[in-house]
């Protein structure tokens, strides 16, 4: 199935304003994140979905593909709607969050694969994303850090920033279990064109708004998610201190 992965790129971020454009390492971030995202075997083609004339000026500098979308949306989810009403020749969009850096090729091609998987037994799965096991308890109790449960045909039961599932005897043990009993979230995601194109008309779930999770509107409304597993997760920038870690690894 031919697949665009869409780079939703915001210039005001919250906690890091113009994070996109940081260039101690000599690319601006939002370059490093194309690199990456170029690297995946099955996606066709790569387009970034700013909101900003520089981040769009940026990204052809270095000869990337950049549209501009409305500066209103809310979430990355928007911005590929916008897209994939602007790109009808595609069947896939993987929206890859412009702050991952260091986002790995493959991991992309596991949520992009395990939705076409879905596709082909026959299951009806509008969406994807990947999850890693969790390993530390801090992890387990860290609301920043969401958590999925997942059947046993791969598709999500529930996403939450509490424990789940919470086991009322805990011991130390649980995190080594193979297979693992607990899954971090990890938010990337790859949309059917059908289901990214009626994105807006979704109302907003009760669900969502308490945790402040957008994909249990999908959930909420009785459709599939699918779920593929990554040995770990890549570390986003959302802080100076998460760019300045960035910089001393891409030195090192």
């Amino acid at each position: 199935m031919k697949t665009l992965i869409v780079i939703p790129a915001r210039l005001a971020s919250s906690r890091l304003p113009e994070k996109m454009l940081l260039d101690r390492t000599g690319i601006p971030l939002i370059q490093h994140t194309w690199q990456q995202a170029k690297n995946s075997r099955l996606a066709s083609d790569i387009v970034v979905a700013t909101d900003h004339a520089r981040i769009q000026a940026a990204v052809t500098a270095f000869g990337g593909q950049a549209i501009m979308t409305d500066p209103s949306h809310q979430s990355g989810s928007e911005r590929c709607c916008e897209v994939a009403a602007a790109f009808p020749d595609f069947d896939l969009y993987c929206n890859v969050q412009g702050d991952e850096p260091e986002i790995e090729p493959g991991a992309i091609d596991k949520a992009i694969q395990v939705l076409i998987d879905g596709i082909a037994d026959q299951q009806a799965p509008v969406m994807a994303t990947l999850a890693t096991p969790i390993r530390s308890q801090a992890r387990l109790h860290d609301p920043s850090c969401v958590k999925v449960t997942i059947d046993q045909k791969r598709r999500a039961l529930y996403f939450s920033r509490s424990l789940i599932p919470f086991p009322r005897d805990f011991v130390p043990a649980m995190l080594e279990a193979q297979p693992p009993l607990f899954f971090q979230h990890i938010g990337l995601y790859v949309y059917t064109r059908n289901f990214i194109l009626n994105w807006s008309s979704l109302p907003v779930s009760r669900w969502e708004d308490t945790e402040k999770l957008e994909q249990l509107r999908v959930l909420d409304a009785g459709h599939e998610i699918m779920v593929d597993i990554v040995p770990s997760a890549t570390s986003g920038i959302d802080t100076i201190e998460d760019y300045q870690a960035f910089v001393s690894r891409q030195a090192n």
